[in-house]
């Protein structure tokens, strides 16, 4: 077993370029503030945004369950060496944005018909409540990591963040442009979100728009363990440019028998995904969820920065 992880970790793959640190990439006209244009596709990656053109009916569903023994034991050994309150949160993150290391095409994103990347850039949206009460405000955070990042580079970047946006009475930049959309009467703020749609189409968003927007990153990513409940499978934004939302649950028990007919009780986290198949091929998407899987075998991968980062084709 220990072998085949060995191998789905190291396993290449195909039609991206393998550069250690590659030369920042020039921007050139049609390129986003938050992508690069990936202009050296296959003539049906191109084509698939107009025979699919909204990303709600782009979108595939992927459930799976983790067995979650080596997961516990990796998170007790990072609370012991001080990183407190580290969980699953910040385990999912940490194998999401290493599996990005190695299969870049899932941080691609459409956008007014055409191919993005984000490149080097892994961009997570998280809501949380600043307090765990029903009336509690709610509040969203992005995130911003790098295909290097190890676990605890994630965990300090969310506690940061985290801790910032909980204190009394924050206004985020989100909470504030939110604040601002609501003093435009509904019918010019129809015409304002259209206008807003229109500008995001040919990439003239602003970017510190863009840097505020819940719509617009690589992933968002949503926590129903906290609420003590089963993952749900999210929809996918039609507007912005998300395309990827992953839901995870709580820990459940499963019993189940051993080789010699013996049961034993196991401990299982299950996960749902919505992806939208426009950004790559069903093989590559199978072979990174593979992959993401792969990581709570093998947490301890993760403390260590990865030893090559795969970068997406021009």
């Amino acid at each position: 077993m220990e072998e085949e992880n060995r191998q789905t970790l190291s396993q290449p793959a195909e039609s991206i370029s393998v550069q250690a640190e590659p030369a920042k990439r020039k921007r050139r006209l049609g390129d986003r503030s938050d992508g690069y244009q990936l202009r050296s596709l296959q003539p049906m990656s191109k084509v698939s945004p107009f025979i699919m053109p909204a990303r709600s009916g782009a979108s595939v569903y992927f459930h799976e369950s983790i067995e979650i023994t080596e997961a516990e034991n990796y998170i007790r050994k990072k609370r012991n060496q001080g990183l407190k309150g580290f969980g699953f949160m910040h385990l999912l993150l940490a194998a999401y944005v290493r599996v990005v290391s190695q299969r870049p095409q899932i941080n691609r994103f459409i956008s007014g018909q055409r191919i993005f990347s984000h490149d080097r850039d892994i961009i997570v949206n998280l809501t949380i409540k600043r307090e765990m009460t029903l009336d509690a405000e709610e509040t969203i955070v992005k995130m911003h990591f790098s295909p290097t990042d190890t676990a605890d580079d994630v965990y300090y970047k969310l506690q940061k963040l985290i801790d910032e946006n909980r204190e009394v009475n924050p206004d985020s930049n989100f909470d504030n442009t939110a604040k601002i959309f609501n003093f435009i009467p509904r019918l010019l703020l129809k015409n304002a979100i259209w206008f807003l749609k229109l500008l995001d189409y040919f990439g003239l968003l602003p970017k510190s728009l863009v840097e505020v927007s819940p719509f617009h990153g690589s992933m968002f990513i949503t926590s129903m363990g906290s609420l003590g409940i089963p993952p749900i499978f999210h929809h996918l934004y039609d507007f912005g440019n998300i395309p990827v939302f992953l839901s995870f649950g709580a820990k459940y028990k499963k019993t189940e028998l051993k080789a010699d007919g013996t049961p034993v009780q196991r401990k299982y986290i299950d996960y749902k995904i919505v992806c939208d198949e426009r950004i790559c091929d069903g093989f590559y998407l199978a072979s990174s969820f593979k992959l993401f899987k792969t990581y709570f075998r093998n947490p301890h991968v993760l403390d260590e920065a990865p030893e090559s980062v795969l970068h997406d084709v021009d």
